[in-house]
């Protein structure tokens, strides 16, 4: 028995790279998995640990997890889909056109990162086609979510800005990259990495989003310790069992007021003496992420 790393899942094979000697081998999985407490469609996901037996070809067990990413499942909703475990930090990549990311998307994300307790960081890509309005506005989004604690940053693949910044933000961790298909995750990808060729693909003119170039997650290795997780691109982020009543807790700027609204069941939307309520009002908040909360809380779509 060899312990490993998954790197890349089709669905039923598994490419394992095992610990001792770097070696990949193709496994399948032992018998069916039941994991506690997870409706998943996936039992494994692209960076679990596991025992495998390379002369069976096969993975006998699943190591016990620092922390995974999942998603709600295309196909099955009462099911979710496992993205990726054992990371570091979670990176979105972003556009302000051509697609549009819309901050209902971010804000999101960067709560399933909180529910994950992941660091996240948002990486706004093509800042070569903006104009100075654009890039005005651009600086304003990242003053205000560097502001609320999480990483930004700026990067052009077209023309290689930004990226030896970004390489040395993944360096030595675990990366999950996300984005939608369209933002030139893909580009951006090949531009750190030139060696893995990923297939890229054009902004389809009927939707202005991208067309879908990833079906499976998969993680590259660059350099020892240094792993990136390549998922498809997110059409919906549906957030997982989380209750209305914790949806507060994972907005950083929210949970630094809780203790002061008047009742310590606030749910922040039509409370008399409500903190939060109070902080956006005195623009100490700001209304785009109360917005979010908003929409989160309704379950509502802003996500376009």
């Amino acid at each position: 028995m060899l312990e490993g790393i998954v790197f890349r899942s089709t669905g039923s094979w598994y490419e394992v790279k095992d610990l001792v000697q770097g070696r990949m081998h193709s496994c399948r999985l032992k018998g069916k998995f039941k994991i506690k407490n997870l409706k998943v469609t996936n039992p494994i996901a692209v960076g679990d640990k596991v025992l495998f037996d390379p002369e069976e070809a096969r993975i006998e067990d699943i190591l016990p997890r620092e922390n995974y990413v999942i998603r709600q499942s295309v196909h099955k909703s009462a099911h979710a889909h496992l993205l990726a475990a054992n990371v570091d930090q979670l990176v979105l990549i972003a556009t302000l056109k051509s697609p549009r990311t819309s901050l209902g998307f971010i804000d999101r994300f960067l709560v399933t990162a909180e529910t994950f307790r992941i660091p996240a960081i948002l990486v706004f890509n093509k800042i070569d086609i903006y104009n100075t309005e654009e890039l005005d506005y651009l600086e304003q989004v990242g003053e205000m979510y560097t502001d609320l604690g999480y990483g930004f940053a700026t990067t052009s693949a077209l023309e290689g800005k930004g990226i030896e910044e970004l390489r040395e933000t993944l360096k030595g961790k675990t990366t999950l990259i996300s984005g939608h298909s369209g933002v030139g995750k893909s580009t951006l990808m090949n531009t750190l990495l030139p060696e893995l060729e990923l297939a890229t693909s054009e902004i389809s003119d009927f939707s202005d989003k991208g067309v879908h170039t990833t079906t499976f997650a998969e993680m590259f290795e660059p350099e020892e310790g240094t792993r990136i997780i390549d998922s498809p691109g997110i059409k919906e982020l549906g957030l997982i069992d989380i209750e209305k009543e914790e949806l507060a807790h994972y907005f950083p700027e929210f949970r630094r007021l809780m203790g002061q609204c008047k009742f310590h069941n606030c749910l922040h939307i039509n409370e008399p003496k409500c903190a939060v309520k109070q902080g956006v009002e005195d623009g100490e908040l700001y209304i785009s992420r109360y917005n979010s909360y908003l929409s989160m809380f309704e379950n509502d779509d802003n996500r376009r």
